[in-house]
């Protein structure tokens, strides 16, 4: 023991262990100087950094979609309402694994493949943090099940939305339209703002035309969510404005009857008010169901539609370019009296067919017996009889030129500027026409075609209505319009005088030609005209589908129904205070006597039975406008 004290170094072991001692002293404080230092870092110089990525993850603005506008009949039935579906969304970012999530969703509920391909595309087009939506109107059991399960679905969440519905199904499909989901092009032209609440935009009619004034605009919401994206507190909100209500001049009542009266026929009619220009009734047959297309229609469904031989989609009203047929005679007739090319006394001798000077082909009245109309046809006879002969004969005289001027101010030949979108022009031929479009100079032979609305001529049925309704109205230019008011203010143009002055005389024979042919004994229409209370002026029309020689007889039993004769029908009624006109076509219904004119004899039976009420508009307006935020 004493020798092992005698090698001891007390200073030395006090040195080591106080150089110990600094080290580790020093290490401490290097150490604490570090943490102090990452602890002003994050505390003081990055809080604000830090407090806005928590805040981001914490607090949202998301859009508050607004209610579309409701589209109201002028009796105040909504043809356009909203109602509450509740649709599956998933926000991306929220979501761990994308493929995981599809995979348990589909393991819980339905999703198709198609359901799946449009999530996708709707995917590129998204903003960061924004839902979007994977299945559309979700049953009540479907939401259960998700419910349920919403521990396993990070980023999944069921949103209740107002989604567009069509009570009136296939009766208004082609005027009102129908909305649809923002495709990729559309997305790269509309307002991506005025859009961030809704993912539907009008496609066609109405809902098209008027989609500035339907869609209202968008609200904003604060939101507080969890760490799993689910809202917790709504902090601050400013609501979206709804869309402006529409009250249209359309009759549900009278469209139905319109709709029914064809049947199983092909075809389109439209009403229109002789005072106004508003459209009481525009039907295109068969129709389809809008509702199928608001969500999205299924590849089956939509093929089915396509691939029909009758065409469902095609609106026929506004877009269907059919001759006219004789429909056209009595506008023709009074251009004729209104230059003097004819006279009130002109008459013609009608053998049933009519040689024009250097042709050998004869131009036959396919409306008479063998022999003809006979001697003494003036125009009433001509029209009433539908006499072809005397019109080849009058327009030889009148001219193209003068025809084809006089005919485009009641609306032939260009668009008549209905509030709709997609309306055709037709054709009213003229020289420069067919010079343009055939590279042609015209001839005589053309003109005699046209007289009798075949040839290059083509027509809509709302053309023909426009026509019908200014000889109606003795010349006024009412304009064709569907929407009366909005939100309560009337929209209603005025109606003007063409620049014609037609002798009252002129107008007062046509009128009465007209009449004659549903009244009198000889007219091509008078099988609609027992039981009538009242008095229908009108013309039957048939137009050929297939080219019939001179020498050939028509015989529809020996060919195919889609090759028939079109059928053709223009009236207005009351003959002596005019309120009601129509224009309407049947496909391959052969004659406008007996195919077409009965489903104007319905039409016009339902409006005079149950004519508005002078102020019905005005309560339909009203209701429109209480109502606007439904």
């Amino acid at each position: 023991m004493i020798h092992d004290a005698a090698f001891s170094d007390p200073a030395r072991e006090r040195r080591i262990f106080a150089g110990r001692l600094f080290l580790t002293a020093l290490v401490i404080t290097v150490m604490a100087v570090v943490v102090v230092f990452r602890y002003v870092d994050l505390q003081i110089n990055r809080h604000q950094n830090f407090a806005t990525h928590s805040d981001n993850n914490r607090l949202h603005v998301r859009p508050a979609a607004p209610s579309r506008g409701l589209i109201y009949d002028r009796n105040g039935e909504l043809l356009a309402d909203n109602r509450p579906t509740y649709n599956l969304t998933i926000v991306r970012e929220r979501s761990k694994s994308l493929d995981e999530l599809l995979a348990t969703i589909s393991d819980l509920i339905e999703i198709s493949d198609e359901d799946i391909n449009r999530f996708t595309k709707r995917l590129k087009r998204r903003k960061p943090y924004e839902q979007t939506p994977l299945k559309f109107n979700l049953t009540e059991q479907e939401r259960g099940v998700l419910a349920v399960n919403g521990f396993r679905l990070d980023g999944a969440e069921i949103t209740a939305r107002l989604t567009r519905f069509y009570p009136n199904r296939e009766l208004f499909a082609h005027v009102i339209g129908y909305v649809g989901r923002i495709n990729e092009r559309e997305s790269q032209s509309i307002d991506s703002i005025a859009y961030s609440g809704t993912d539907s935009i009008g496609k066609i009619g109405i809902e098209k035309y008027y989609e500035e004034q339907l869609l209202g605009k968008v609200g904003s919401e604060h939101v507080e969510t969890n760490a799993r994206g689910r809202v917790m507190r709504i902090l601050e909100s400013v609501g979206p404005a709804p869309g402006d209500s529409l009250t249209m001049f359309l009759d549900s009542r009278l469209q139905k009857v319109a709709y029914d009266a064809f049947e199983d026929e092909r075809g389109a009619l439209v009403a229109i008010d002789v005072k106004t220009g508003g459209i009481l009734s525009i039907v295109s047959a068969p129709s389809y169901d809008p509702n199928l297309f608001v969500s999205g229609i299924s590849q089956k469904n939509y093929s089915q539609l396509i691939n029909s031989p009758d065409r469902p989609m095609f609106d026929r009203a506004i877009r269907g370019q059919y001759p006219p047929g004789s429909t056209i005679k009595p506008l023709f007739g009074l251009i004729g009296l209104h230059n003097n090319t004819i006279t009130m006394d002109y008459t013609i001798n009608d053998p049933g067919y009519f040689f024009m000077e250097g042709i050998e082909r004869p131009w036959r009245d396919h409306n008479s017996k063998r022999g003809g109309h006979g001697r003494g046809v003036d125009l009433a006879e001509a029209i009433i009889e539908s006499c072809d002969v005397y019109f080849y004969k009058m327009s030889v005289k009148t001219g193209i030129d003068l025809l084809s001027s006089y005919s485009e101010l009641f609306g032939l030949g260009n668009i008549t500027g209905i509030d709709l979108p997609g309306e055709r022009p037709g054709i009213m031929p003229s020289r420069d026409w067919k010079q343009g479009a055939k590279q042609e100079a015209w001839f005589n032979g053309d003109t005699i075609n046209v007289s009798i609305g075949q040839g290059f001529m083509l027509a809509t049925p709302l053309q023909l209505a426009v026509m019908s309704a200014r000889i109606a109205s003795r010349g006024k230019m009412v304009t064709p319009q569907l929407v009366h008011s909005i939100n309560g203010v009337s929209k209603v143009s005025e109606v003007t005088t063409t620049d014609l002055e037609i002798n009252s005389e002129y107008w007062d024979y046509v009128h009465k030609a007209m009449r004659d042919v549903v009244h009198s004994t000889k007219g091509t229409a008078k099988g609609i005209s027992r039981g009538l209370d009242y008095e229908i002026a009108g013309k039957t029309g048939t137009a050929q589908v297939i080219s019939i020689g001179a020498e050939e007889e028509y015989d529809s039993s020996k060919i195919d129904k889609s090759k028939w004769d079109h059928a053709l029908f223009v009236a207005f009624a009351p003959v002596d205070d005019p309120q009601i006109a129509i224009g309407l076509i049947v496909e391959n219904g052969e004659h406008g006597s007996s195919a077409a004119a009965p489903i104007a004899r319905q039409v016009i039976d339902a409006y005079m039975k149950s004519r508005p009420e002078k102020d019905s508009l005005l309560l339909a307006s009203d209701s429109a406008t209480q109502q606007g935020g439904r």
